[in-house]
């Protein structure tokens, strides 16, 4: 009977009814040979395959069983996605996964094939020498049954599966037990699984994807080198060591929706993979789609994916029914097979159907008629499996009916034990996993990174400085510092990469990174293409694969179009991993205004709002040289040792600036700190600097970036009619240094906030909130920037902060 919804009880209806009818095979099957004459799979392994579907199936079930009640907060299912099973049979579990939110059988068997130890070594399979001649690219022959880990996956029923339906579930319920987000989100992750934890799956995670792959041939091809020549890798030291998480010729799986195919960042990720192809370089990433032709009521037009996917450039396209194990299984050996092989991207695009609808609260009759849900009823995979295994004698519909409800039985009976599991308690169990801070290990982090300068890699510093070390060199502008900080950290950080448009053979446009491509190679400071959610994705994935990136953003108002990379993606995996997977980066940003001769918006961005929102980001913005080595030497040891996601706002302004008062007086230029001088100058993260001018006895101005300069010179001027003031450099706007802000302010009365951003939404706010929270009861005001975007030439002096606006507001201030 047509029903306008898909629900629990078809599904298990149907299920019933199809192996009622389905008669009995004329002769049994041994397990250990093919389902048929010419398929790939055992009876053994298809079993395996409709165990995990069945597992996944009856997650789906009792996950609308839960909210029922409510009980269950989460119930986006994998009904009718459960060939995706066969994609992981076809895979390594050493390779690494992110996985849609529709990818529950995938995980299930991916679970028990770890669960059981049957995955041939890595070790086994030779790596081609680094210098090898590329194969042709020819079709590779086809993988043996050692080098496909599907030919090893667990036979046994529901045992194998129950730890990773208890995962599921406890995700489902909120449970704090859950092992990879702790009761944060419902996620597919485990990090002895291979799992990276993704959240939305709207293709946000497919920069990722492509980043890990760039990394994980790169250290590939650096541990086939070190093996050649005998002398290991070295891939980190001290607090900065990084693990390999993944073996050398491990390739990265990523799977998402058909809808996801519009999406700017899955254009991205696909364009990245294939220009880097096009270019020479190896990405090792097979992508996943998972097509239902629903992005949840808007119809992907028909042909349109596999059109989309096959123009992609660089990436081999291959395609397989959802609803066919067997083929399914073919078809995603040979393309794991072929990636693995050439260490090229490749795209398997899985036909599938959406049963249940998007989730609970979907009335698919609103937009799809009672037909269509019958023929996806009629495509059901898990019936299809079913119908192999009886068709072939591996088992009687009775027996894989009793394997059904023992499954149904087991995973009601987790459910049940899951609900009674504690919930997070507080704000502070929330926030417990977000960003941790180890500031005392993070000083001994960069104690150590200056013994080390100073000591057993003294001459190989020389040597990397041409023989004179920075400190040799006499004052320096604020982009010199920053340079010579990005190769003591190159030099001490042997995972660390520096990369972004321009940054290479130009050194970048303002030359903040002249000469670092010449001193430490390309295989570390090296050219991307022009796209910053593609930077920015190469950044999270190669964190992810034991680096240190460093990529470069070359304006800030360029960020605005990849900012979710650094909101969803990178500031959210250590908060749904509970930091069993971390993203340590620190990104490079060129930005704020006051760029004399060269205007606009766009090179004269003062938008920072949208990163001081992001929970757990750093935000660092150095303002004179003497900050930015020991600060960016801070951002980089934190992404070490914490993995924090570091953002390094340089002011570009700034960045050739040498005086401070007057032409040619040279204040704004500083020395170089030698290494033995690097534990006394170090800034922790949140500690404001003060400067004090006149007695610093009557006013405090507080303010950042090119707001110290300026607010500097105000300050002089105030001290010539008898004012005493207090600089307060913020330094970091997340966190700010609140306890810095409340007792300079406090020790005058009168606070003057000087905030370059913009009067809404701006720093100042912050500073203001701080105060009021702290119980600050003097005076204060505010100066800051016009909300307008910049503009051209001289127009933009009349929407910024100036010194004589600092000057007058102060006087003001002092008035009252």
């Amino acid at each position: 009977m047509l029903s306008d919804v898909t629900t629990p009880q078809d599904l298990d209806d149907r299920f019933r009814e199809t192996l009622a009818a389905l008669p009995a095979a004329p002769q049994r099957r041994d397990l250990a040979d093919p389902v048929t004459d010419d398929a790939p799979l055992t009876g053994a392994q298809l079993l395996d395959l409709f165990d995990a579907q069945v597992a996944s199936r009856q997650l789906d079930l009792a996950g609308r069983w839960l909210r029922s009640f409510g009980e269950g907060f989460y119930t986006i299912g994998s009904s009718g996605h459960e060939g995706n099973a066969a994609v992981a049979a076809a895979l390594r579990p050493t390779d690494p996964a992110l996985l849609h939110y529709r990818s529950g059988a995938f995980y299930c068997l991916r679970a028990a094939q770890v669960a059981a130890a049957a995955p041939a070594s890595a070790a086994d399979t030779p790596t081609p020498a680094v210098d090898d001649p590329e194969p042709a690219a020819e079709a590779p022959e086809p993988a043996s049954d050692a080098e496909v880990a599907g030919s090893a996956t667990p036979t046994g029923g529901f045992v194998g599966y129950a730890e990773a339906a208890r995962d599921v579930l406890r995700g489902m319920v909120a449970s704090s037990e859950e092992p990879i987000a702790g009761g944060r989100h419902k996620v597919f992750g485990r990090a002895d699984l291979a799992v990276v934890p993704t959240t939305s799956t709207i293709a946000s995670h497919l920069p990722r994807a492509v980043g890990m792959g760039l990394a994980v041939e790169r250290l590939r091809r650096l541990d086939t080198a070190g093996r050649r020549t005998g002398t290991g890798v070295r891939v980190g030291s001290g607090a900065g060591a990084a693990h390999v998480p993944w073996p050398p010729d491990a390739i990265v799986v990523c799977s998402f929706g058909d809808a996801s195919v519009n999406h700017a960042s899955a254009t991205a990720a696909f364009n990245t993979a294939g220009w880097y192809d096009h270019a020479g370089l190896r990405i090792p990433v097979l992508f996943v789609c998972e097509d239902n032709g629903l992005g949840i009521s808007v119809r992907s037009p028909e042909g349109w994916v596999e059109a989309t996917l096959r123009a992609k450039p660089g990436i081999r396209y291959f395609s397989a029914d959802g609803a066919d194990p067997v083929r399914t299984y073919a078809v995603a050996r040979e393309a794991a097979a072929w990636v693995r092989r050439y260490r090229r991207p490749a795209v398997l695009h899985l036909s599938t159907v959406r049963l249940m609808g998007h989730a609970g609260a979907d009335a698919e009759s609103a937009y799809r008629s009672p037909a269509e849900l019958a023929e996806d009823l009629d495509r059901d995979p898990v019936v299809a499996t079913a119908r192999l295994l009886v068709d072939a004698g591996v088992a009687t519909a009775d027996e894989l009916l009793a394997r059904y409800d023992e499954t149904g039985w087991q995973v009601r009976r987790l459910a049940e034990e899951v609900l009674g599991e504690p919930k997070l308690a507080s704000a502070a169990d929330v926030v417990s996993a977000l960003a941790p801070r180890r500031p005392v290990r993070v000083a001994r982090a960069v104690a150590d990174a200056a013994a080390r300068a100073s000591g057993p890699g003294a001459a190989a510093r020389e040597e990397a400085f041409g023989g004179k070390p920075p400190e040799l060199v006499g004052p320096m502008t604020l982009a010199q510092s920053i340079n010579a900080a990005l190769a003591d950290g190159l030099l001490d950080h042997p995972q660390m990469a520096v990369f972004g448009e321009d940054v290479a053979a130009k050194g970048g446009v303002y030359g903040v990174t002249k000469g670092l491509r010449d001193r430490f190679g390309a295989a570390r400071v090296f050219d991307t293409l022009l796209d910053e959610t593609s930077v920015l994705g190469l950044g999270l994935g190669a964190g992810l694969a034991g680096m240190l990136p460093v990529p470069e953003i070359q304006y800030l108002a360029y960020l605005h179009n990849a900012e979710d990379q650094l909101r969803g993606e990178a500031a959210t995996m250590q908060f749904f991993s509970r930091g069993a997977f971390r993203n340590p980066m620190v990104v490079r940003v060129a930005g704020l205004a006051y760029q004399e001769g060269f205007g606009g918006h766009f090179h004269n961005d003062n938008s920072v709002a949208v990163l001081r929102d992001v929970p757990g980001l750093v935000v660092a913005v150095p303002a004179r040289p003497d900050d930015a080595a020991p600060m960016l030497r801070t951002c980089l040891a934190s992404a070490a040792v914490d993995g924090s996601v570091c953002v390094f706002l340089e002011p570009i302004a700034l960045y050739h600036t040498r005086d401070l008062y007057a032409d040619g007086d040279g204040e704004w230029l500083a020395g170089y700190p030698e290494p033995g001088s690097w534990v006394a100058g170090h800034v922790p993260i949140g500690r404001a600097r003060v400067y004090r001018v006149g007695s610093a006895d009557d006013l405090t101005i507080i303010t950042f970036g090119n707001g110290v300069r300026m607010s500097l010179r105000a300050a002089a001027v105030l001290a010539e009619e008898g004012v005493g003031t207090r600089v307060v450099d913020l330094r970091w706007l997340a966190p700010l240094p609140v306890a810095d802000i409340i007792r300079e302010s406090s020790a005058t009365g009168r606070v003057l906030v000087v905030d370059e951003t913009r009067r809404s939404g701006g720093v100042g706010e912050g500073v203001i909130a701080a105060l009021v929270d702290g119980g600050y009861v003097g005076a204060a005001r505010r100066v800051a920037g016009v909300d307008s975007f910049v503009p051209l030439g001289p127009a933009a002096r009349h929407v910024l902060v100036s010194p004589e606006a600092i000057t007058d507001g102060a006087r003001t201030l002092l008035a009252r």
